[in-house]
């Protein structure tokens, strides 16, 4: 997968074990995360409350293995919502220490994944707290709309020119994640991944006919699209009314 630097999400990533360290975040980085990690308590909790500045940008999820030297990862947790910081943490809990998993839950953590995993689980995990995150920071209004369209996301009816235009639920998913993020370059790959769902068996092709039909649903001129634009090389965007 591959995602423009101006959409990419970071993790910071505190676990003390270095070649898991190195692993995981090899692997954030092949799926388009911009990564930073700490091996201990101290240094994470630190850097995770840093004001945000040029040379410190924000964090937008940390994975906080439970077991750390200096502070372990339940008092990082209790640090970073004692300082306001609402980022989503996923805590990583050996197998056999199932109670860490329901203290950590309770210290403010947003779900935990248990060890040893498996790598597209632990991925998954991570693209649902940053989705769920980017809805509760900004949630989407119940009422869209651009052009003639008229977008109802509570009632999932989609209007044009007054008139219901007749979405399959797959495409008004597919228009939902568009509109919420809106302004985004969205590749087919994250696409298929947060609307058909992680490890779907569907090919690119699939998201090309999908968009190909809301554009013929809801754009004036479908061949030259106003809104759900093509970004050549990487997939599609959706450009807000100005």
């Amino acid at each position: 997968m591959s995602v423009s630097s101006s959409t990419k999400k970071r993790v910071l990533l505190i676990e003390d074990e270095e070649a898991l360290r190195l692993f995981i975040g090899d692997s954030l980085r092949s799926e388009g995360y911009e990564v930073e990690d700490a091996g201990d308590g101290i240094a994470g909790l630190a850097r995770a409350t840093q004001p945000v500045s040029l040379s410190s940008p924000p964090v937008d999820l940390i994975i906080l293995d439970i077991m750390l030297p200096g502070k372990d990862g339940f008092e990082v947790c209790r640090g970073l919502r004692a300082a306001g910081r609402a980022m989503p943490v996923l805590m990583l809990t050996a197998r056999t220490r199932s109670e860490d998993a329901v203290s950590g839950l309770g210290m403010g953590a947003d779900d935990y994944v248990t060890k040893p995993f498996n790598m597209g689980e632990l991925m998954a995990r991570v693209a649902a707290l940053l989705r769920r995150a980017g809805a509760n920071a900004a949630p989407a209004a119940d009422i869209y709309e651009f052009g003639s369209v008229h977008v109802d996301l509570r009632g999932t009816e989609v209007t044009r020119h007054g008139k219901v235009v007749d979405l399959s639920a797959r495409e008004f998913q597919l228009l939902r994640f568009l509109i919420e993020h809106r302004g985004e370059t969205l590749t087919r790959d994250v696409l298929l991944r947060d609307v058909w769902g992680y490890g779907a068996a569907i090919q690119t092709r699939t998201v090309d006919m999908r968009i190909a039909n809301l554009r013929q649903q809801l754009e004036d001129d479908p061949r030259e699209p106003k809104f759900i634009l093509t970004v050549q090389g990487l997939g599609y965007k959706f450009r807000a009314e100005q």
